[in-house]
């Protein structure tokens, strides 16, 4: 919403800002200093430094953080009653001030320095000013940076920053007087304390009493997109020599506006660790031989040539670029002459992708993640996102300080619960039978948007009829969730707008993730929340690119820009555009390659950057595939638990050693900058798979760069075709973008949904409990999520030694009450078993999970949690219900 516009003068100069604009964000907006201490452009004003007097029309001095600048207003941010005020506060703060400005880290980086030379103080001013500088030891307990209080001049942004934007609270004002110092509860290291080390205080911190650890200038920064969740945070990597010496959050970039995570920000010593894979290997007797990569395309083109069809399958990889996976996908139907193309999309958002596609015509977020503090309603339904999508977390977060109402559904007690006006703590895999019973209070008591259903939505009747099935009754006995509270939570939502919903692999998950998504779809069209902004169906995706991995049609059913591989008039265009002959039928989903469901058709198999030894469900069925193919390529940054079962590994580089683009979870596709030269003989996986193309003798893979990729993408996918590096060089742009002359699209569904009708469409479900629950002999309910630590299988995270020291295990959280009846106490050894397998870990008792339900992060090789998970699959998306199964557990 445009704001008026005010002027006022600031020392004879008139400045024009919006209303609501404060004295002090406007001077800064318009190149005018006024020295201040504690604030910060994210944080609420404060006031406690007093630097920032200015004096207004009646001579008086007001704080101009705090003061809003009004029109007409003659401000003096220089004259004899400020600078008296101003250089007495400095002067008292820097004589109790740790003085060692040539060896302290924010030394020409100090707000503190900049103005005592600005205000022209020097040493001998302070001779009069008795000095009272605490002694206090360094608090170095934090792997990433550290805090020295004798430099702290107690200007709150810390504790401001911890409360306000992340919600954790972890350090605050403590003791008195002289004495009062930022503490942790009970005075200890920062490591003993709620801190989730994302480095979010120290980038604020204004003088040298937060400082990273080991973090050298760097000599140059290129700016990039991070290599981790799909929130897709700009950023700005370190460069010195030939290493990433840091990461630094662009705050000019409207997705994470100047915000990281943990592993954003320090997450990044993979890149030139020294277990990565520098040269091509090749498995003889048993064992790997360093090998040029000559001999290793060779050996490669010539085994591959006698799989082509549909004993040959390729998992792309949701970590690598679009441009890795638009090469991939390619290679596969041009070269190989197969469908059999598919990504870790199917393990966690193939049923966002086919429930929103066939209810509203597209399988994505429907709306941007700058729109979530303006939501007056959010339903945060299967994520975890403070820990998931920390920077989505907080703004989530912001949207809780700002009044707006939340209702969160989650198994578990999670961080966001403490801010819900309702929480609805159901049972795993419940989730249909609660949104269908809210559904059925808000048509009960008229609160649907009649007229939105009537205009833009179709087969409302039959939709209204499954309702029935769904009485409060029967849905408060299947959730376990009290009814009154189910009401509440319907009448919330449906009555506050605009409203959004919020979800990730909570709802997808399961044997019934297409069921759950077709549900929170039907609640967005009954409530006519679609289509406007901060409203609608908004999928949350795990990694960096899976959004891109499909987008660039790395799906055995779709293209790039998911035209389907078998409509005539689609395959046609891509035979003329690929020019070759294309496999005209639906190619096998993963599971159907590797896992339980193998059909054991097929017989090579390339895997591009993932590890699903590690990642997907009843992993040991997974191992038995890969030992059962006759010739295994892996490409991958490390070796991986997946690379050691491979004839092949091919080393590939990293995300800051090659150029492309990464698309997030609100369909903006971002450059990402070569920064460094690749480490070894590595090289980016588009040219590996372009190589091995050339070497089997196809042609139309001879892309001179990455950019020429997208063109040629723009070139066959309508959805892209205005979309190239000149246009995004600053700032990622969202599909669809037709043409040159679009923007791109920051909201789905505005006039009408991309269905056949135009029309979004209701979707009748009926109530069908997980694949598997509890019984006498498993009697606990196994549910998986992620550490905010790590990423995945941790195949980066894990290069990372102050993450590993965060959080270096998968622990066994279990609810006090299942610990006493078991005999368990807090750091016991145990063993968790399933029906296919078990794992050893230790216990961690916490009242996070509910009685009956166990919950394990799925990161560490050493604990392989998806040993024990469910292989029982969606019979829409064949997506794996790893959020329910069936454990037992012992003491080891």
């Amino acid at each position: 919403m445009k704001k008026n516009k005010i002027t006022f003068t600031i020392d004879g100069f008139n400045i024009e800002t919006e209303e609501g604009t404060t004295i002090l964000e406007a001077a800064l907006e318009n190149g005018i200093y006024i020295p201040n201490l504690c604030y910060s452009p994210q944080l609420k004003p404060y006031g406690a430094c007093r630097l920032c007097l200015v004096e207004n029309d009646d001579g008086r001095l007001v704080t101009s953080c705090e003061t809003i600048a009004q029109e007409g207003m003659n401000i003096k941010s220089e004259s004899e009653a400020v600078n008296k005020v101003r250089r007495l506060v400095a002067e008292l703060l820097i004589a109790n001030h740790e003085m060692d400005c040539l060896t302290c880290a924010k030394n020409n980086e100090c707000k503190l320095q900049e103005i005592a030379s600005y205000l022209g103080i020097q040493r001998d001013d302070l001779g009069s000013l008795r000095c009272s500088t605490l002694d206090l030891e360094k608090d170095e307990s934090n792997p990433f940076f550290d805090r020295d209080l004798k430099k702290c001049i107690l200007c709150g942004i810390c504790v401001r920053t911890c409360s306000e934007m992340l919600g954790v609270n972890a350090v605050d004002f403590g003791f008195r007087g002289c004495n009062t110092k930022i503490t942790t509860f009970a005075d200890r290291p920062i490591m003993e304390s709620a801190c989730v080390s994302c480095g979010e205080c120290v980038v604020r911190c204004p003088v040298g009493a937060l400082v990273p650890k080991n973090s050298p200038k760097p000599s140059r920064e290129v700016k990039s997109t991070c290599p981790y969740c799909g929130v897709g945070c700009s950023i700005y990597l370190g460069v010195r020599g030939n290493e990433i010496t840091g990461v630094r959050a662009d705050p000019d970039n409207k997705v994470n506006k100047g915000n990281l995570c943990v592993k954003g920000r320090f997450g990044y010593k993979f890149i030139n660790h020294p277990d990565r894979l520098t040269l091509p290997l090749i498995k003889r007797n048993g064992e790997f031989e360093e090998v040029s990569w000559d001999e290793a395309l060779d050996f490669i083109a010539q085994n591959l040539e006698k799989y082509k069809g549909d004993t040959f399958a390729a998992i792309s990889s949701a970590r690598c670029t679009n441009e890795d996976n638009y090469a991939l996908q390619k290679f596969t139907r041009v070269v190989m002459g197969t469908n059999n193309v598919d990504n870790c999309a199917r393990s966690c958002h193939a049923p966002s992708v086919a429930g929103l596609a066939r209810s509203m015509g597209s399988g994505a977020m429907s709306n941007s993640i700058d729109e979530i503090p303006d939501a007056d309603c959010l339903f945060i339904i299967g994520t975890n996102a403070t820990a998931s999508y920390p920077v989505i977390g907080m703004r989530m977060i912001e949207a809780a300080k700002k009044g707006k109402k939340l209702i969160v559904a989650d198994p578990r007690e999670i961080q966001l619960s403490k801010y819900a006006d309702v929480f609805l703590k159901h049972n795993p895999g419940t989730d249909v039978a609660l949104l269908m019973g809210m559904m059925g209070v808000i048509i009960e008591e008229g609160l649907y948007d009649s007229s939105f259903v009537d205009k833009r939505t179709e087969n409302f009747d039959e939709f209204k009829k499954s309702l029935e099935e769904f009485d409060l009754d029967s849905v408060e006995e299947i959730t376990g969730v009290d009814k009154e509270k189910i009401r509440e939570a319907a009448r919330l939502y449906a009555s506050t707008k605009p409203a959004s919903i919020l979800y990730s692999l909570g709802i997808t998950e399961h044997s019934h993730g297409t069921d759950n998504v077709f549900a929170l779809s039907n609640l967005a069209l009954l409530t006519g929340n679609i289509g406007k902004p901060s409203t609608g169906v908004n999928p949350i995706r795990g990694q960096n690119n899976v959004q891109g991995s499909c987008d660039m049609g790395c799906l055995p059913d779709s293209y790039p820009g998911y035209q389907k591989v078998d409509d005539a008039e689609v395959y046609k265009k891509f035979e003329e555009m690929w020019g070759c002959e294309l496999d005209k039928s639906v190619g096998l989903k993963m599971p159907f390659v590797i896992g339980a469901s193998s059909l054991g058709t097929v017989k090579a198999l390339y895997i591009m950057g993932e590890n699903p030894v590690l990642s997907e469900p009843d992993s040991s069925s997974i191992i038995k595939s890969l030992e059962n193919l006759d010739f295994l390529i892996v490409q991958d940054i490390f070796m991986t638990e997946t690379a050691r079962m491979a004839d092949v590994v091919l080393p590939a580089a990293s995300y800051a050693e090659k150029d492309g683009t990464f698309t997030n979870a609100e369909r903006r596709m971002q450059r990402v900058r070569k920064a460094i030269e690749p480490v070894g003989e590595s090289k980016a996986d588009w040219e590996i798979t372009c190589e091995i193309a050339k070497k089997m003798g196809a042609e139309g893979f001879e892309f001179k760069n990455a950019s020429s990729i997208v063109d040629e993408l723009a070139s066959v996918a309508p959805i892209f075709g205005g979309i190239t590096y000149g246009r995004i060089e600053e700032e990622g742009i969202q599909w669809p973008c037709i043409d040159e002359k679009d923007p791109g699209t920051p909201i789905l569904h505005v006039e009408k949904f991309a269905t056949e009708s135009g029309k979004g469409k209701f979707i009748p479900l009926h109530y069908r409990p997980p694949a598997e629950l509890p019984d006498e002999e498993y009697p606990l309910l196994l549910t998986t999520g992620r550490s905010i630590y790590h990423y995945h299988t941790t195949t980066m995270t894990g290069a990372a030694d102050g993450l590993v020291e965060l959080y270096g295990d998968d622990p066994l959280e279990i609810n006090p009450e299942d610990a006493a009846e078991l005999g368990f106490e807090n750091g016991d050894m145990v063993k968790v078993i399933s029906r296919r397998g078990e794992v050893k870990t230790r216990v961690e008792v916490t009242d996070m999970s509910p009685k009956g339900v166990v919950f394990m992060t799925f990161h560490f090789g050493e604990t392989p949690t998806n040993v024990l998970t469910s292989p029982a699959m969606d019979p829409i998306s064949n997506t794996p219900e790893f959020k329910v199964c069936a454990v037992k557990v012992e003491k080891e």
